[in-house]
């Protein structure tokens, strides 16, 4: 058990008791948020820096954009996380002729007496897994938008509350834009954090080759906290204390976006705000009840990057948000 002060161990004290029991000899669970690393590191091996991050997104209560390329885990991952939280799941294919209806739900009609009623869609969940956002039209994407912003979904002016906590994973493919939307910046802007998940080290693809020999190690994850204790934690993660030097410190990062040469488009107030949510999960995870700029520092660019507008010469010139936001991050003084 984590004993340092400040350790977030209140709110799930009851998660070690549902820990799996058949933890590996080498991978002991001796702290409530170690039981959530192990939990999803069960079916995702050598990324160790992918579920951090993903956790930081979680418990900072926003959405992760994941583009990579196909078959390196994306919806797996999404799949443990549901899980581990004992949370609802839903995954939908996006589709050119996906409809926003598709999404958000219907009025269906009863012939019998003529009544309608409202069926709900795949949105309402706890876990929605957009796959291939970017594959559907500008007009089914924008369905998510309120969902993603306000955790409701407006359908023939009935609005209705989505289920808490709402989390959407959403990816994108890097390498085949043929026959895709490009996500606009206003979505873009609703993703808390984008992330990369690569492929994995040689030495952890083997043990995941033979870790799938005979079972799919997804089977496995067994519930290590419930939605409730989610929402407890995201409570906590608010309570984080973020010193005036390190909070003048991030917003210098994102003060520096709004004036580079190479962007059109800097971080809104938006962007500002979910830095600082980040950072507080981060400082969280670590067991700490304070943000260093450390914190701030790691994840300006997941964070950050992606809402980021290169001009067109600097996207001419291969320049990349990410390389951009890791040029402010090493000019910018840091607090001591």
């Amino acid at each position: 058990m984590d004993t340092r002060a400040g350790a977030p161990v209140n709110v799930l004290a009851n998660v070690l008791a549902n820990a799996p029991v058949d933890a590996p000899v080498d991978a002991p669970v001796d702290a409530p948020v170690d039981a959530l690393r192990h939990a999803l590191g069960r079916v995702m091996h050598g990324k160790a820096e992918v579920i951090e991050l993903l956790l930081v997104a979680v418990l900072g209560g926003g959405h992760v954009l994941v583009e990579d390329v196909p078959g390196v885990g994306k919806t797996t991952l999404a799949k443990a996380l549901a899980r581990a939280f004992r949370a609802t799941f839903t995954r939908v294919q996006f589709t050119p002729d996906l409809l926003p209806s598709d999404i958000l739900g219907a009025q269906v009609l009863h012939p019998k007496d003529g009544s309608f009623s409202f069926q709900r869609g795949p949105v309402f969940t706890n876990v929605l897994l957009a796959d291939e956002i970017n594959r559907a039209s500008p007009r089914t994407q924008s369905a998510l938008l309120e969902a993603m912003s306000e955790a409701q979904a407006t359908v023939d002016g009935v609005t209705h509350p989505l289920p808490r906590p709402f989390l959407v994973i959403a990816t994108q493919n890097p390498v085949d834009y043929q026959g895709t939307y490009p996500l606009p910046e206003a979505q873009l802007d609703r993703f808390l954090l984008r992330v990369g998940v690569g492929y994995p080290p040689p030495e952890d693809e083997l043990r995941m080759l033979y870790a799938r020999q005979r079972e799919d190690p997804l089977a496995s994850v067994t519930p290590v906290a419930s939605t409730d204790d989610l929402l407890a934690l995201q409570a906590e993660v608010r309570e984080v204390e973020m010193k005036e030097a390190v909070g003048r410190y991030l917003l210098a990062l994102v003060t520096a976006t709004r004036e580079h040469r190479a962007l059109s488009l800097g971080v809104s107030p938006r962007g500002a705000l979910a830095l600082f949510r980040a950072a507080q999960a981060r400082a969280f995870l670590e067991g700490r009840r304070y943000v260093s700029p450390d914190d701030v520092q790691s994840l300006a660019v997941p964070v950050l990057a992606h809402r980021l507008a290169l001009t067109t010469q600097a996207r001419y010139g291969g320049l990349t948000g990410a390389a951009v936001a890791e040029e402010i991050v090493a000019a910018t003084p840091v607090p001591t």
